[in-house]
């Protein structure tokens, strides 16, 4: 009962004369509010820690150990089903696998690279460096730095030579599986520098690409001749066809505009191996005379 309302609180009903305030609200006199929560928070933390400590584990060896199929099933998305790494061993960080070319999606011309074609991924200072060698086409292993931007991409590829089978381009179905090239491809790269900026590709520097000895099973004539690709970066980008040695003569000249090739050429024959190479001439371009006129864009 309450007593004296002015002089004294009144205490819950029931309760001991002298009992502290605090046994009034419902709890007992000597206890820390907040006790029981910051046990448990101290019981429960160790076990978050360690499931943290398993999942970044999870996630590290994840990253650290990627299997090379990875970079299969990556290739082959962005090359359109056009180029294949077949028997990849390793990790996504240096691995390698066969090459194989391919027509695309629905075609039955494929093409392999002799050897294995070998990588290593690291991360650098600013990006990432990819190293690629071919054991069966590369003297020294092409370097390339893999330079992030906040609008785009930039890849720097070191000065290097290599040479390729011709008959490898037959996977890549038509024209190629018609035209059946045999001989050796020569690439070089000086200074050669691709860069994405909002979605327009950019190119330094220069390569070239020497079809060396080239035959067809369009003519009886083998080798036809010798040629240069020569291309050039800038704005725009240009390239240039030239003959090195031969007799099918060919040369022309173009340059992307718009991401699209625009080029003009023409192809003759020395007089004497005219006959044997008509043929050919007639599916390099429309004919004008002796001359297949080329014509792309």
């Amino acid at each position: 009962a309450c007593h004296g309302a002015a002089k004294r609180p009144c205490r819950a009903s029931g309760g001991p004369s002298g009992a502290q305030p605090g046994r009034w609200l419902g709890w007992h006199a000597g206890a820390e509010p907040g006790r029981s929560a910051v046990k448990l928070v101290h019981q429960t933390t160790p076990w978050r820690w360690a499931l943290a400590g398993v999942l970044l584990g999870l996630v590290l060896s994840t990253v650290l150990f990627a299997p090379a199929r990875w970079v299969s099933a990556l290739v082959q998305q962005a090359s359109r089903g056009q180029v294949l790494l077949m028997e990849a061993r390793g990790t996504v960080w240096a691995g390698s696998a066969r090459v194989t070319l391919t027509g695309g999606a629905g075609s039955q011309e494929t093409a392999t690279l002799p050897g294995r074609l070998a990588w290593t991924l690291a991360p650098a200072l600013v990006g990432a460096q990819l190293q690629l060698n071919a054991d069966c086409c590369m003297q020294q292993a092409w370097v390339m730095q893999l330079l992030p931007h906040w609008n785009g991409l930039q890849l720097r590829l070191s000065d290097a030579q290599s040479q390729w089978p011709a008959k490898l381009l037959m996977g890549l179905g038509t024209p190629w599986n018609t035209l059946q090239p045999h001989g050796d491809l020569q690439l070089s790269t000086r200074g050669l520098t691709l860069a994405w900026v909002a979605g327009r590709l950019i190119m330094t520097g220069a390569a070239e690409l020497d079809v060396i000895n080239l035959s067809s099973h369009l003519s009886t004539l083998r080798p036809m001749g010798s040629y240069r690709f020569s291309l050039n970066g800038g704005t725009p980008v240009t390239l240039a066809l030239t003959t090195l040695q031969g007799s099918l003569q060919m040369s022309g000249s173009g340059q992307w505009v718009g991401g699209k090739l625009r080029f003009n050429g023409e192809a003759t024959a020395a007089p004497q191996h005219q006959a044997a190479l008509d043929n050919l001439l007639n599916l390099i371009g429309r004919r004008n005379g002796a001359r297949a006129i080329i014509k792309v864009g």
